[in-house]
């Protein structure tokens, strides 16, 4: 798959240079006129906006449970109802996009730090240490991603007085240890792509250092593809983090999250699904929109869509 997915956005060296716009200006000019990547962009500037400052869009305390109005429906005093315990479920939702929102960028940005820096390396060294940064992927990449973070969450609990930033910062670096080898793999997959074109090898025939080459040559070149599955896998990450958090093993309360939410919500289902409803559509929307955003990069970075 990561093999497709290169292939697909991988840009080939022009003969003229001159006469033929680079690869970024030929992209932008695809998004410009892409409404699904505005619509994204717009989805996504809003939850950001969410988890930057909540205060702008409600006035209500998001800890504060008034046991008086338990399970209110949807109304003009709570848009979203409350839930079970009395809190206003449209302002939990509103804060919850900032542990999201925070989990989803974050595990995203590292995991492609981390995977591309492998995957370079591996693919432009070649030799044994390729072999043994290979098989060191594959192994991560044969666990799958919610399965092993449910076995690192379980192994190392969060504690009664646990930060809500480390365990933050827990969730990020679980999904950032079983989330980088796909982005190891495609990475070592453009770089062998882009490695045997006849500007690396003059580059390397006038004495240029390797990491010069990767730098200059090898990354512009071979980085488009892992940016097109970062940005997929935002909503992944996303995902993943209500799901540890449904599960009790992510964040869990007083933290507010969508995941958290789901989980609270989940014994008032039947006879109250509107506590449901809203985090989950909340949740929704932010993952549609990170991978509406993936695809409009991937088809703008593709030749043969323009």
């Amino acid at each position: 798959m990561t093999e497709t997915i290169a292939a697909t956005v991988q840009p080939g060296a022009s003969d003229d240079v001159g006469e033929a716009r680079s690869l970024t200006q030929d992209a932008w000019r695809s998004l410009r006129k892409n409404k699904i990547f505005w619509f994204s962009v717009l989805l996504i500037g809003l939850f950001v906006l969410m988890a930057i400052w909540p205060s702008l869009f409600t006035n209500k305390d998001p800890g504060f449970g008034d046991i008086s109005n338990v399970r209110e429906r949807p109304s003009s005093a709570h848009w979203f109802g409350t839930d079970t315990q009395g809190y206003d479920i449209y302002a939990r939702t509103i804060y919850g996009a900032r542990a999201s929102i925070i989990v989803g960028i974050m595990a995203s940005l590292t995991t492609l730090l981390l995977g591309g820096l492998i995957g370079v390396l591996s693919g432009f060294y070649g030799g044994w240490f390729d072999a043994l940064l290979s098989r060191v992927t594959d192994i991560f990449y044969a666990i799958p991603l919610l399965l092993g973070g449910i076995l690192f969450m379980a192994s190392f609990p969060n504690g009664p007085n646990s930060s809500y930033f480390l365990v933050v910062a827990k969730v990020v670096l679980v999904l950032s240890i079983f989330g980088w080898p796909t982005i190891a793999r495609l990475m070592r997959s453009s770089v062998l792509q882009v490695k045997p074109n006849e500007y690396v090898l003059a580059a390397r025939a006038l004495g240029a250092s390797p990491w010069r080459i990767i730098r200059s040559h090898i990354l512009p070149n071979a980085l488009a593809p892992a940016i097109v599955v970062a940005t997929i896998n935002l909503g992944v990450f996303i995902v993943a983090e209500a799901t540890l958090s449904f599960l009790g093993i992510g964040l869990t309360p007083p933290a507010i999250s969508w995941g958290v939410a789901i989980s609270d919500a989940l014994s008032a289902i039947r006879t109250y699904p509107h506590v449901l409803f809203f985090p989950s559509l909340f949740l929704s929307l932010a993952v549609l929109a990170f991978i509406l955003l993936g695809d409009a990069v991937r088809d703008a970075f593709d030749p043969k869509s323009r």
